[in-house]
């Protein structure tokens, strides 16, 4: 492992100039050690007057565990030290303790180790003040080095060269002196700092044989959770604005938006912060993650409390016992909140667009108060709808959303923490594709171009798989794609860069006629279930009616349940695909009469077919005892160990429909180890499945037509998307290192776009607007740049060899 930091708030704000200093020192000396840096490590809990958050928090294979304390004061503004007690003057207090606050921090975070046996008294520990503005000389001329309890310091002269400080570390005498950690108590101590669950321990004993599926998942349980860099750096830090977090299934996205919502929380408790989602059945999800990381970070301190807490869990419409955000919103701005019978049909039974017209008509009602402070969103395509529902070519909700947020800074009014977790694959109910313009407006999709400073990115893409196995993941993206269709793809990504940022190495270009080759490696889905299992992990069925289906269905399950230990709830799910209630109502009685206990999501308990309005439980999805049968919308957001998925023919007789192809995705990446798909009849759908399984982790095959649906992935491939659909406004866009030479960019808006290194050779310019762009390295050679605006371009080592500046505005 190289070297990481993470800086869970930009440093480019009053009074951090000193810490700002030690942290990028820090970062020098440190950059090519096994090493993982924390600027303001997250430790909430209050001792006394301190609370425990280090300035500078490290963990080093070799050193340990070091934590800086930074006080940014002068000479004069230290009056005495008495033990560990510093008196201060003209400073923001008037006393102070560095080394026991930072004491009390490395308490805090060893006793979080100590709970693993295999890190118990295992980790060297330091603790150094760095003093950035005072120097050795100033400290001895006071006499403070003499003071028996004069700490571990780093003054102004250990900062001056990265071996003085890596020095300074290395000979400053432990705390606590522990042993050369060896890779597994590495791995295990990332882990525990990042608050990951370690062990996911099973409530329940497995009286199968060995190697079947009940003990496998046992085994499965005990691996530590991989630590994953980009995982920890979205879930800690806390952007100054808008922020997207694009995730592929299985990578985590649920679990790391709350996180960061508990972040937020813990650290600013005056904030008033909505976490929202469209599924209800998400509640009890939600509510576990939100629940852990506030344990979690604040040492077992703070509880989550519905009803008082200013970090609310909303549904996005909600219900009369249950708040929702759009209740909320309407409540505060005094209107009526409309309810689903007040829209008009057939919207009314479409969830989405009813959510969009009932926001559409408050943001015509009145102005919206800005009444938080952070709006988090998961699963956010579920809240977008097509254009017939939009409102003024804009997201009906996210624009409610983004007008009931406060300013970050009333000096820029338009910032607002906005952020959003979104799939693409999993879109049910349309093929919006989500770019900033579509979210927020042309006006202010800037705000999501470049990025903010100290690593805090506006966009951020989660490639790796954690919850589904590697072969499932690679099934679901061939199959969800229609990858192998024989008339040529159907749905998907058509950029290399972009499968790249999905986790895939790429080889030939999509142009209609060339062959391609798509890959994804091992490491990007590093769940352990192939190592641990020698069976099938896919299996594909077809029968010749349906109760031959549902007879091996049933057969399936009484295997799982009498001899291969799995439990009915949790462990297992059947999936019906298609829109009808119909096959899921069969399926469910037809697993009943064979002695299986089942459950219909929303239903007060097992074995009830039919469930009054007034009865139903919307948030309910399990129930002990039965195992849960449901259709694919009730079901995002869930998961479980054996996922069989029923009517597989309702794909294959409308193979080409993107919805259905979206729904047989979503609904393979429910799983979290196994997946049986079937269906009946004969239909060509059905080869083109068994040759996507056959081709396990590569894909080869011939780009023959541009997709129904192109879905772009990075900022690079929204930028292809936006400029083949004729739009010319990409103000602020992040196209660092881009190919685009020979393009057609005349009149385009550049206005402070970062093309750092960008290939622009016989690119025609002209008249584009390229005001305080970012051009540096950037390859110009032969460009067309007539009549275009340069003023403030960082032109450092462009290449502008042949091109034509006639008329071009350079200052």
């Amino acid at each position: 492992m190289k070297a990481r930091f993470i800086a869970t708030e930009p440093l480019k704000q009053a009074g951090v100039t000193a810490e700002k200093e030690v942290w990028d020192q820090v970062q020098k000396a440190f950059a090519d050690r096994a090493c993982l840096g924390y600027w303001r490590y997250p430790i909430f809990s209050q001792v006394g007057n301190f609370r425990k958050e280090p300035d500078i928090l490290l963990l080093d294979r070799a050193f340990g565990i070091i934590i800086i304390e930074v006080k940014a004061l002068v000479i004069n503004q230290i009056q005495q030290i008495t033990g560990h007690l510093w008196q201060y003057q003209n400073f923001y207090t008037s006393s102070g303790n560095p080394y026991q606050q930072a004491e009390n921090q490395l308490s805090s975070l060893l006793s979080y180790c100590h709970q693993e046996p295999d890190l118990k008294e295992q980790i060297t520990s330091r603790i150094l003040v760095a003093l950035p503005n005072i120097t050795q000389k100033e400290w001895e001329n006071r006499g403070f080095h003499r003071l028996p309890s004069n700490p571990p310091l780093l003054l102004q002269n250990n900062l001056t060269a990265s071996s003085d400080l890596l020095t300074t570390i290395e000979t400053t005498v432990p705390l606590y002196q522990g042993n050369h950690l060896s890779e597994r108590q590495w791995q295990l101590l990332l882990s525990v700092i990042s608050g990951t669950p370690l062990h996911q321990k099973t409530t329940f004993p497995v009286l199968s044989p060995p190697k079947t599926r009940g003990k496998v998942l046992q085994e499965l349980y005990q691996h530590i959770s991989e630590f994953d860099h980009q995982q920890e750096k979205i879930g800690k830090q806390i952007p100054p604005g808008c922020q997207r977090i694009r995730g592929i299934a299985g990578s985590g996205k649920t679990a790391v938006l709350c996180q960061k919502a508990v972040q937020m929380h813990l650290k600013y408790p005056q904030w008033d912060i909505a976490l929202v989602f469209f599924s209800r059945s998400l509640y009890p999800v939600i509510i576990h993650y939100v629940s852990h990381y506030l344990n979690r970070f604040s040492e077992e301190k703070t509880k989550f409390n519905a009803k008082t807490s200013k970090l609310r869990i909303l549904h996005a419409w909600g219900a009369k016992t249950q708040p929702g955000f759009y209740r909320v919103v309407s409540e505060a701005a005094g209107i009526s909140p409309l309810t689903v019978q007040d829209i008009p049909t057939p919207h009314r039974y479409q969830p989405q667009s009813a959510i969009a017209l009932a926001c559409d008509h408050l943001l015509t009602q009145t102005t919206i108060p800005q009444i938080f402070d952070a709006i988090l969103i998961d699963e956010g395509q579920d809240l977008l709808v097509d254009d017939s529902v939009k409102r003024h070519h804009k997201q009906p909700f996210y624009q409610l959303a983004y007008q009931a947020l406060r300013p970050v800074n009333p000096t820029q009014p338009q910032q607002r923490r906005l952020i959003w977790t979104y799939d693409e694959a999993q879109s049910l109910d349309h093929l919006t594709i989500p770019t900033p313009g579509e979210i927020l407006g042309d006006e202010l999709a800037h705000l999501l171009s470049s990025e903010y400073s100290d690593g805090i990115q506006k966009t951020e893409i989660l490639s790796r798989c954690y919850r589904l196995p590697h072969p499932i993941i690679t099934l679901a993206h061939g199959v969800g794609m229609g990858l192998l269709r024989k008339e040529g793809m159907l749905t998907g990504v058509t950029h290399p860069q972009d499968w790249e940022a999905l986790g895939y190495q790429v080889e030939g270009n999509f142009q209609l006629g060339e062959t391609i080759t798509l890959k994804r490696p091992l490491a990007n889905s590093p769940h352990p279930l192939p190592q641990l299992w020698e069976g099938e992990m896919i299996r594909f069925q077809s029968y010749a009616t349906r109760q031959e289906e549902l007879t091996a269905l049933a057969e399936q399950i009484f295997t799982n349940l009498r001899q291969e230990g799995l439990r009915p709830s949790r462990n297992i799910l059947v999936l019906v695909l298609g829109e009808s209630r119909r096959l899921e109502t069969t399926v469910a009685q037809f697993l009943y009469q064979q002695g299986i206990d089942i459950y219909l999501p929303s239903a007060p308990d097992c074995n009830i077919f039919e469930t009054p309005s007034g009865q139903r439980n919307p948030n309910q999805f399990w129930c002990e005892g039965g195992v849960t049968i449901s259709r694919i919308h009730r079901a995002k957001g869930q998961e479980a160990d054996m996922v069989y998925i029923i009517g597989l023919d309702q794909v294959a007789q409308a193979e080409a429909n993107i919805y259905l192809r979206n729904q047989l995705f979503t609904a393979i990446t429910r799983t979290r180890a196994w997946v049986t798909l079937s269906g009946i009849g004969n239909y060509p759908f059905y080869e083109e499945l068994q040759e996507v399984i056959a081709s396990g982790d590569s894909f080869r095959f011939v780009y023959r037509q541009p997709p129904q649906r192109q879905i772009p992935v990075t900022p690079i491939g929204e930028f292809l998307m936006r400029y083949e659909a004729g739009e010319r406004n990409f103000q602020n866009i992040e196209l660092s290192g881009v190919v685009l030479s020979y393009f057609d960019l005349k009149g385009c808006n550049f206005i402070g776009a970062n093309l750092q290194g960008a290939n622009l050779s016989h690119a025609c310019l002209e008249g584009a607007n390229l005001v305080i762009a970012n051009l540096e390295g950037a390859n110009l050679s032969h460009a067309n740049l007539r009549k275009a605006k340069l003023m403030g371009a960082n032109l450092k080592n462009a290449c502008l060899d042949g091109a034509d500046l006639t008329y071009t505005d350079l200052y």
